[in-house]
């Protein structure tokens, strides 16, 4: 995927385990009602590694072609990550859509509420600091590399005890608050899908698509499909094409570019924004 450089790893990565529990099975609505805690504590683990991992390169390239392209319509990014990297890269917001939400995103667990807040704490409240301990480089948990000395990075600890999670009420209605993730098991944005049905009903010439499966819908099929279907062309950074559930394979494509997308992306993209190189900190520098 675009953030695999920075170091994160896919949703299904590591054997799609966490603490002996399938991650796709802490992702749904049941999990939260039956154990809000437990779904807390590994989202806060998400949060957490996505906040110790930086946007590269590919991200500021996509932001600044949002910036010089997408005032008048004639950009936009649809995106299936929820690691907030996009927002770190100084995305436009106006030119993004989060499908699957945002794990910084923080709302009521009713779907009656409105509460949302964006909370960028690491952790949200002390009963959700993520345990870390020292291993050796082999034995390394997924995730971007932190702070490290003889005895081996810090990383994830799976094998400390999880701290009781308190279960605070919003004031406002008295449910808890949850992830601002899309489940599943549950719809995505009605609003965002048919604001992004009429963009592409007014014709767009370009889709690329980058380091999705093709699995999930209707961000990976359904728009590429139309857009080619409507005349447009597509095309598509990814490290193994093949190995994705794109119905046809690499022939549903215009153009293939098969490796690092935070590569690819910045030598495609260049001919419009420019040099895109990195500071020392992490920060992009335009040439």
């Amino acid at each position: 995927g675009l953030s695999a450089a920075s170091g994160l790893p896919t949703f299904r990565g590591a054997g799609g385990m966490w603490r002996n529990y399938e991650v796709t099975m802490l992702a749904t609505p049941k999990a939260f009602e039956e154990d809000p805690g437990l779904v807390w504590q590994f989202y806060s683990m998400r949060r957490h590694m996505a906040l110790a991992a930086k946007p590269n390169v590919a991200h500021f390239a996509l932001a600044e072609l949002a910036r010089r392209k997408g005032d008048d319509g004639g950009f936009r990014t649809l995106t299936q990550n929820v690691d907030g990297l996009s927002v770190r890269a100084n995305h436009p917001p106006e030119t993004i859509d989060y499908l699957h939400g945002h794990l910084f995103d923080v709302q009521c667990f009713s779907r009656s509420c409105d509460y949302k807040v964006q909370d960028f704490r690491d952790p949200i409240i002390p009963e959700l600091a993520v345990p870390l301990a020292r291993q050796s480089l082999a034995r390394r948990a997924p995730g971007p590399e932190q702070d490290s000395n003889a005895e081996g990075e810090l990383v994830y600890d799976e094998n400390a005890s999880l701290q009781p999670v308190p279960r605070e009420a919003i004031p406002k209605c008295n449910n808890l608050l949850r992830p601002g993730v899309v489940w599943f098991g549950e719809m995505l944005d009605e609003d965002m899908l048919a604001s992004i049905d009429r963009w592409i009903d007014g014709g767009v010439d370009l889709c690329i698509v980058i380091g999705t499966s093709g699995n999930v819908h209707p961000a990976a099929g359904y728009y590429a499909h139309e857009i080619r279907r409507s005349g447009g062309k597509v095309a598509i950074v990814d490290l193994d094409v093949s190995a994705g559930g794109w119905r046809g394979g690499k022939e549903a494509f215009d153009w293939v570019f098969e490796g690092d997308a935070s590569k690819i992306v910045p030598e495609l993209l260049r001919p419009l924004i420019g040099e895109i190189t990195m500071t020392e900190n992490g920060d992009a520098a335009e040439a």
